[in-house]
């Protein structure tokens, strides 16, 4: 459940970053509001997809995805051209994206192995 959420949250990241760019500087009552509203789902999503998932993954998935759809989305709305090199790139991300998500990680609820404090460096 926490990977749809992800991917979710994620595809709202795309939202939110094509509103605040429509928003031409928050002047734009519309994409303001889109904005607004989709970029506090998109990071409360997020935050329960943290309790789920180590953030190293969830962030890199998180962003790589709203990287691509926000390209994608510019090439399919004509505001960017659609080029081989974009193109490859793009599929890059996926594919990196992919991976981690087939790479096991540990779990959240594994305790870290605790950091050396100065004095034990001393001894």
């Amino acid at each position: 459940m926490a990977w749809i959420v992800l991917f979710l949250s994620a595809t709202l990241e795309t939202v939110w970053a094509t509103a605040l760019g429509e928003s031409d500087g928050f002047t734009r009552p519309g994409p303001t509001v889109v904005f607004a509203i989709t970029i506090v789902i998109s990071l409360v999503a997020f935050g329960y997809v943290l309790e789920h998932i180590p953030i190293s993954t969830a962030y890199a998935v998180w962003t790589g995805t709203g990287a691509a759809l926000t390209v994608l989305w510019g090439m399919a709305t004509g505001a960017e051209p659609v080029t081989v090199l974009r193109v490859l790139f793009i599929a890059g991300i996926v594919g990196c994206v992919v991976g981690l998500k087939l790479v096991p990680a540990r779990p959240v609820t594994e305790p870290a192995a605790p950091l050396a404090k100065a004095t034990d460096l001393r001894r």
